[in-house]
């Protein structure tokens, strides 16, 4: 059925609401956005669905949402899940509180118990839930970092990651499964209730994630020492961050936490943020503002579902606050949990980090350093988690932390995906650390490049909206994969991986040799030098990523290196 037709029956059918037919009638006369709405059906992906929030096949809205979840719920009933039932959690989006409902009263509607958090959670919290209550699945409503337009829709297993093989590929045919909306069941709330299968989650699993939380803490004696000197500044960025980052950091003894008042309250339109994303330096105008007025040490910004964490720390020398990226803090984070469980007689004979493969390669110096097993996954947090449940099945590792570049990272297994809270505390715990020494967390950055390697990385991200956007992002991953470059940025590509084929070449000698992990739609060059790009479509958005790393003798050189690599990637793709 053409675009023209699913739009007119959307007008006409009883099944959609007043509301949602009065917005369409408001773009009758804009064929281009009527394709864009219902040129396809919003995408369920391996992680689930994002989108723009709106009316049509193609828009985050309570339609969508509940089919993608009469999906699911055919899936946890093959799999016997329904008495142990799905936990549902939801961000300060707008929609957020009316899609998490809607799912539950879906699943609900099909004889699955559902247990839902009573307000706003941080998307780890979701994580620690599904496990702690012996849910079969999960759901989290949140559309993570993307601006206020979006919303999105995450599914979990009972292991408390996000879906991976095989439950990933079987849930999404059962989503394809349901192509008609007389297929979706849904029931009242009130009658959900009454029958025994929609239940709110007490506070006490507030309590219990705390705990969690704070048994992560190494030396809580330097946080309570420096307690009154260390200074925070802090935004949740109007997210779910406020009050359990907060809570967390008062309940460890840190006393001089300063939050970003115009970014504390929930706030689904971001008011204060273009892109309410950390990564973003936009994002922390607010917070470097406050951070000058009270001479602080760190400045911390968490996206809104609390499972990204972004960081600026003083120069001493130049009385300027400097950025750090995901990996400058995740390796902050690794080097103190190695080295100090190590000096304290924690560290397990077995343990092991785990980084995705666009994770900086300094993270192989250190585990080496450390006599620490490295382990590489896909992009996603998912497969870090996986790892988790793959060391306590096999008795194989002892899992001590695990980062991926786009500012997320997890010490601990209460969870199994990243978590802002847990970085916050443990990085205000190195902070601590630092500053007992007369040092700045910037300070202890330089000390692990001297240690450890100049290693910079890079992102660049070109989005393509639409049907023609897909056929570019297309374009350039076929010119890519058939066509490898030899050389870049004036380096030896010694390797090319496709992940897609699971076939890795050595350019050299032409040799090839089988890769071990998933198939995923993902390129990597691997360089002399230790240089290395890789390019990869996102799976959520409109987007083709692509992600450098570098190694220089020197902050400066490492930098200009970095550049210049982009640069001559950059030129080949436009070329």
């Amino acid at each position: 059925m053409d675009y023209r037709k699913i739009y007119e029956n959307w007008l006409e059918d009883d099944y959609f609401d007043e509301q949602t037919k009065e917005e369409l009638r408001g773009i009758a006369a804009d064929d281009k956005e009527i394709e864009d709405r219902f040129y396809r059906e919003l995408e369920f992906g391996t992680g689930g669905l994002r989108g723009v929030i709106g009316a049509g096949t193609n828009r985050m809205n309570i339609y969508t949402v509940r089919k993608a979840t009469q999906g699911l719920a055919n899936y946890v009933i093959k799999s016997n899940g329904q008495e142990k039932g799905v936990a549902i959690a939801y961000d300060s989006r707008r929609m957020s509180p009316e899609f998490a409902k809607e799912a539950a009263l879906c699943l609900n509607s099909n004889g699955i118990k559902t247990y839902i958090f009573q307000s706003l959670r941080p998307t780890p919290e979701l994580s620690f839930a599904v496990r702690e209550l012996g849910c079969i699945a999960g759901i989290v409503i949140t559309a993570s970092h993307n601006p206020a337009e979006y919303n999105g829709y995450k599914v979990y297993w009972e292991d408390g990651a996000q879906i991976t093989p095989p439950h990933d590929k079987n849930i999404l045919a059962e989503v394809a499964a349901v192509t008609g909306y007389d297929q979706v069941s849904t029931m009242k709330e009130e009658e959900a209730v009454k029958s025994g299968l929609f239940h709110v989650i007490d506070e006490g699993l507030d309590d219990r994630y705390m705990e969690e939380l704070k048994k992560q803490s190494i030396h809580p004696e330097i946080i309570e020492k420096m307690a009154e000197d260390i200074k925070i500044v802090y935004t949740p960025l109007h997210g779910t961050g406020n009050l359990p980052v907060r809570r967390v950091l008062k309940e460890l003894g840190f006393k001089q936490v300063y939050v970003v008042e115009e970014q504390e309250k929930p706030d689904g339109n971001f008011p204060t943020v273009p892109y309410p994303n950390p990564e973003d330096p936009k994002a922390f105008a607010l917070a470097l503002k406050l951070a000058e007025k009270v001479d602080a040490d760190i400045v911390l910004a968490t996206d809104p579902d609390a499972d990204r964490l972004g960081v600026y720390a003083k120069d001493t020398k130049t009385g300027q606050y400097v950025s750090f990226t995901g990996n400058m803090s995740g390796m902050l984070i690794a080097e103190y949990i190695l080295r100090e469980r190590k000096a304290t007689g924690t560290l397990p004979d077995n343990a092991a980090l785990v980084k995705t493969i666009v994770t900086t390669n300094m993270a192989d110096v250190l585990c080496k350093a450390y006599d620490v097993k490295l382990i590489e996954v896909l992009t996603g947090f998912k497969f870090i988690g996986e790892q988790i449940k793959l060391f306590e099945e096999n008795d194989s590792y002892s899992y001590v932390f695990g980062l991926e570049e786009s500012y997320g990272c997890l010490a601990g297994t209460y969870a199994r995906d990243k978590d802002a809270c847990v970085a916050v505390m443990m990085l205000c715990e190195v902070a601590a650390a630092y500053k007992a020494q007369g040092k700045t967390l910037w300070d202890g950055m330089l000390e692990i490049y001297e240690k450890y390697g100049y290693f910079r990385e890079g992102l660049e991200t070109i989005t393509m909206k639409g049907i023609t956007g897909a056929e570019q992002i297309k374009a350039i991953m076929e010119k890519l994969r058939n066509n490898p470059p030899a050389v870049i940025g004036g380096v030896k590509v010694k390797e090319f991986r496709d992940y897609q084929s699971s076939v890795a070449k050595n350019l050299e000698n032409g040799e090839e040799k089988a890769i071990t992990l998933p198939k995923s739609n993902v390129l990597y060059f691997d360089m002399d030098e230790n240089y290395w790009c890789c390019a990869r479509p996102s799976g959520t958005e409109p987007k083709i990523k692509f992600y450098i790393g570098v190694k220089g003798t020197s902050l400066e050189d490492s930098d200009e290196r970095l550049k210049k690599t982009v640069a001559d990637l950059m030129s080949m793709i436009e070329a």
